[in-house]
């Protein structure tokens, strides 16, 4: 059955699909950047130019489908059908087949320069640690799926009063290969994530940055097991002997390049590396700038700080000391430090004008620019006690679409 469409170079088909293969369709298309109705196009186009019927397809429980297609193709692919005597919804089942197996699932891009992302802030309690996990999960998720991300060109319209700012949509994960290092002796990004911290008599990463590693660094590192990241999200655990870490530091020669002296030996393993930074403008915070910087020959904003602040007074004061911190290293040491943007964490906007006020300042700064604002709501909270990713909690909920947003926004 065909209607016309409203444009006037397409028409509307109505056929039947099996529901896997219309799934199969949705997801691949998408990964390939095109819309359904073109695969599906492109798929009846290579059919009708073979010389013989494909393998027969299983139409087993097809479902209603409709598309848009040029004008006559229908109508042409139709009578193709005819004259091999297989049934519409079998030939529509083999051209979209066709189409999957000339279209595989596109390879991930991988950087030049494994990404390191620093999310910072000398306060504690803005939800570092939170923003550090589930960005990591956002940007592990499985490529060859899609997944609902939370989009707004303007953060500007979260403070409008009528209306959604904000649209939905579909989009492959991002599948890159992920590592969490949870560099606060606190251990929280650690026990949110269901494990525990190392104990103080073997070895862990300050130990490393030490120049006294017991052995080879990829033994301490732990998988996040869940079945969205494959094999992708991983985690260094942190040790308790991280508050002795100025100390140690203070003794050791470049002690500002230590936390690189020893992440080296694994960066090759990963994609992108995210350091969850404690609330501290010590020593510690200068060895997680400095691997933050820009090295020769990296792009501009491929790594740098990511600084989370919340939509009230207290946070613009750490912000304008931990802000100062990084131009002093940049200053003293001639570095290019990126900001990756502000992530403006736990808004919201009933809280009234001192949440609204503050938020609206936030964006007011430019550079650097807000790239997201994440919601204060219960399913974080509810994944924490779960001791669970917040993805794999709750993986539609506002909270886990906007970090798909912000995954997205710093991989630009």
């Amino acid at each position: 059955m065909t209607s016309p469409d409203t444009s006037g170079d397409r028409e509307k088909v109505v056929t039947k699909l099996p529901a896997a293969l219309r799934q199969e369709l949705k997801v691949r298309a998408a990964l390939n950047g095109l819309g359904m109705q073109d695969a599906v196009e492109a798929g009846i186009t290579a059919w009708r130019g073979l010389g013989s019927n494909p393998t027969a397809i299983d139409t087993a429980g097809a479902e209603t489908y409709a598309t848009f297609l040029p004008a006559g193709l229908w109508d042409g692919f139709r009578s193709d059908c005819r004259g091999r005597g297989i049934s519409l919804t079998q030939g529509v089942a083999q051209a979209v087949t066709l189409w999957l197996e000339d279209n595989p699932v596109p390879e991930v891009k991988r950087p030049d320069t494994v990404r390191r992302i620093i999310v910072c802030n000398q306060k504690g309690g803005v939800g570092k640690t939170a923003i550090t996990a589930g960005l990591g999960e956002a940007l592990a998720e499985d490529p060859a799926r899609l997944f609902p991300v939370r989009v707004s060109r303007h953060f500007a319209a979260l403070l409008e009063e009528t209306g959604d700012p904000l649209s939905m949509e579909d989009l492959p994960g991002l599948g890159q290969r992920v590592l969490l290092v949870d560099f606060d002796p606190q251990g929280h990004l650690t026990k949110q994530l269901g494990h525990d911290p190392l104990p103080m008599d073997g070895d862990s990463l300050t130990n490393h940055m030490a120049g006294d590693g017991k052995g080879d660094l990829r033994d301490l590192v732990v998988t996040v097991e869940e079945e969205r990241f494959g094999d992708r999200l991983h985690l260094l655990p942190a040790c308790t002997d991280a508050f002795l870490l100025d100390v140690r530091l203070a003794a050791v020669r470049a002690r500002e390049a230590a936390l690189e002296r020893a992440l080296t030996a694994i960066e090759s393993d990963y994609d992108v590396i995210l350091i969850d930074c404690p609330p501290s403008l010590g020593l510690s915070m200068d060895a997680a700038s400095y691997y933050g910087r820009r090295r020769p020959n990296e792009a501009t904003g491929n790594s740098g700080v990511l600084i989370v602040v919340q939509a009230e007074d207290s946070s613009a004061d750490a912000y304008g000391l931990l802000t100062s911190q990084i131009e002093d290293m940049r200053g003293d040491l001639t570095l290019d430090i990126d900001y990756l943007g502000l992530v403006v964490n736990h808004y919201d906007a009933r809280r009234g004008y001192i949440a609204t006020s503050s938020l609206q300042s936030w964006m007011d700064i430019k550079d650097p620019r807000v790239v997201g604002v994440i919601g204060d709501l219960k399913e974080q909270k509810e994944a924490v006690r779960a001791k669970r990713p917040l993805l794999a909690y709750a993986p539609r909920c506002e909270q886990s679409v906007a970090l798909r947003a912000l995954a997205r926004e710093t991989s630009k």
